[in-house]
């Protein structure tokens, strides 16, 4: 069997070490180098115009950052990955490398802040207009396209109110238009949903989460089909605006990757436990999360997914001041911004991620003062619903 081919788990420890392990470690070195040297000018001259595959500046290409860029490939079922020092900045100059002044990109309402932000507040600056709509409407797709739309940017599931975008149709719409679709996939993973599979042009993560799976990097990934867009990706954007990813923060995510699927797995069965306890609760207005029945967006969810993911957001019974109540209780998890770790995280949006919006500008993002979000961890399921029943109960 070659590095890369096999299962999802079996490509997450071995594809894509072809050339990038001389030394034939177990563990793939970290090559903390900045620069590379030739034998000769001619040397040189090769690799530069790309007639060989070896090294000039690691801000262009390391062999630590090549094999975490084709085990992402892989995965996500791509022909190449650019690594980048986050998960905005892998977003960020996608979305720069296909808009130019003049053009639009239509996104879904509910967005990671930052990713929000950038959309709407630097875009512009930059005589590029954006929309938000409500993509997980399939009626709305189509009408929200217009002459200068060049790019439809969502996350499916979303951040942090778990909307579901049916890929294959906004993709089906895009591509009669002549229009890209980009896709954020940290939440699902490409565990769980491989959206350039179903259409899309280019995924994008924040590998901080998920992929690294331990809250020790911050990191970000591009995957795309086309590999002269890659290629462009890469030298044309990553280099040019120095988003580059270290070594280590590669070598400590190629380790996350080797139990991204396992984890995923607890993730998922934990998050499946843990939801319908919400939902049964009397302290609990409402439960975000695709995996529950009547769910809006489950029977999307199940045709694109093979499982619903570990982030549940609910609203508390009270209110904000309920709310606060019950996550400032929290002992077993840690009140953070971030998500896809090992541990439980919770936090807060309306105090938190969002604070000093009111509730209308809230609910334009898909929010509520009492919307709390969990990131469920990988914990024994018994241990994660005892402490959230404690946790409600000061509510």
């Amino acid at each position: 069997m070659s590095h890369d081919s096999g299962g999802f788990d079996t490509r997450a420890i071995h594809s894509g070490g072809d050339g990038v392990n001389p030394e034939r470690a177990l563990c793939p070195p970290i090559f903390m180098t900045s620069s590379f040297t030739f034998d000769d000018l001619a040397a040189a001259d090769d690799v530069m115009s790309f007639r060989s595959d070896d090294y000039v500046y690691t801000r262009g290409n390391n062999p630590t950052l090549r094999l975490f860029e084709n085990r992402m490939a892989s995965l996500e079922g791509g022909s190449g990955a650019v690594a980048f020092a986050s998960g905005m900045a892998a977003i960020s100059s996608t979305l720069l490398s296909l808009l130019k002044p003049g053009d639009e990109v239509v996104a879904h309402r509910t967005l990671y802040g930052s990713a929000h932000g950038f959309i709407s507040t630097l875009l512009p600056r930059y005589g590029i207009g954006c929309r938000f709509v409500d993509l997980a409407d399939p009626s709305a797709v189509e009408p929200a396209i217009g002459e200068r739309t060049r790019v439809l940017y969502f996350e499916t599931p979303s951040n942090p109110n778990l909307d579901i975008v049916d890929i294959r149709k906004v993709c089906a719409v895009a591509a009669a238009r002549g229009v890209k679709v980009v896709v954020d996939n940290t939440f699902a993973t490409p565990y769980l949903q491989r959206p350039l599979e179903l259409g899309a042009d280019v995924v994008v993560h924040s590998a901080t989460k998920y992929i690294c799976g331990h809250g020790d990097s911050v990191a970000g990934v591009a995957v795309a089909k086309d590999p002269d867009y890659v290629q462009e990706l890469k030298f044309g954007y990553m280099c040019e605006l120095g988003g580059v990813l270290s070594p280590f923060n590669a070598w400590l995510l190629l380790r996350g990757l080797k139990t991204l699927g396992l984890r995923m797995r607890q993730h998922c069965a934990n998050a499946e436990k843990v939801a319908a306890f919400l939902a049964a609760h009397p302290k609990v207005e409402r439960v975000y999360y695709p995996g529950l029945e009547g769910s809006p967006g489950r029977e999307t969810a199940a045709s694109q997914m093979s499982g619903f993911g570990a982030v549940i957001s609910f609203e508390v019974r009270g209110g904000l001041a309920a709310a606060s109540r019950a996550v400032d209780a929290a002992g077993l998890f840690p009140i953070a911004v971030s998500l896809g770790d090992c541990e439980t995280l919770i936090q807060l949006p309306a105090a938190m991620t969002h604070r000093g919006y009111d509730r209308e500008r809230l609910a334009e993002f898909g929010l509520t003062e009492s919307m709390v979000r969990l990131s469920v961890g990988i914990e024994d399921s018994g241990d994660i619903i005892a402490e959230l029943d404690r946790m409600l109960a000061e509510a």
